[in-house]
């Protein structure tokens, strides 16, 4: 009997999955994305240059986003490795061509660090786009706020936990879902929140070293890229309330 239950729990799950791959196989994307030469200059003035492991994946996510079809993939890939850089540098693109981006996170910890980590590079290099943060535990005011700025579009990256899924965030053009340490989020988060915007482009971030032929079990409806390659400069990682704070030269 507990064996029943077992192969029924995986199989709903599995069903989950093909259902998510069926529904998004092959569908034309509505957003028009061009690579931004702003986006260009910005990677090159970076202090640090991307690993071959890093710009090929980057490759990879820019002829998905720039193909004409609805991007589905993984980012699979040490903590340190250099995921963080390829989700604002997916973003910044987005948010140059005229969407909006989304980045869900599973702890508010990491939303605030994602979010003063972003602001401070396009402060730093003169990046002329808003990111705007929104957690569970703002208060009301800050919450309307937050909210106004993304339906009026004047906020281009909305960074944040589940939050971001509620009813109350109505987005503007959302082009661009990522969800970072997937394996915290349910299958049906994940598509709650692709189901914001119009068929946007879907990528998953996660530090959890998973088998190939798992990950295809798994992350059946995505395709993958992984990055194995760590930064030679890479400084050590401190762990933070339970959390991992990777240096700006590891991003």
């Amino acid at each position: 009997m507990p064996e029943r239950l077992v192969f029924d729990e995986f199989f709903l799950f599995l069903m989950a999955v093909r259902r998510l791959k069926d529904n998004r196989e092959n569908k034309t994307s509505p957003f028009a994305i061009r690579l931004s030469e702003e986006v260009k200059t910005f990677q090159s003035r970076l202090p640090y240059s991307l690993t071959a492991a890093q710009q090929k994946v980057l490759d990879e996510v820019y002829a998905d986003m720039t193909g004409g079809l609805v991007m589905n993939r993984l980012v699979q890939g040490d903590v340190g490795s250099g995921k963080t850089i390829i989700a604002i540098l997916a973003l910044l693109q987005a948010a140059c061509n005229g969407y909006q981006g989304a980045l869900m996170v599973p702890t508010e910890v990491l939303a605030r660090q994602h979010y003063e980590s972003m602001t401070e590079l396009f402060l730093k290099y003169q990046i002329n786009k808003v990111p705007v943060l929104v957690t569970g535990s703002m208060t009301a005011k800050e919450k309307r706020i937050a909210y106004e700025k993304i339906a009026n579009h004047e906020a281009d990256i909305i960074i944040g936990t589940h939050a971001l899924i509620q009813d109350k965030v109505i987005y503007d053009k959302l082009a661009l879902v990522i969800t970072d340490e997937q394996h915290r989020f349910g299958v049906g988060q994940r598509e709650l929140l692709g189901k914001k915007g119009e068929e946007p482009h879907v990528m998953v971030m996660s530090a959890t070293p998973i088998p190939r032929t798992l990950a295809i079990i798994i992350y059946g409806d995505l395709d993958i890229s992984v990055i194995d390659e760590l930064p030679a400069n890479r400084l050590p990682i401190k762990k933070l309330c339970g959390r991992y704070r990777v240096p700006e030269e590891s991003l």
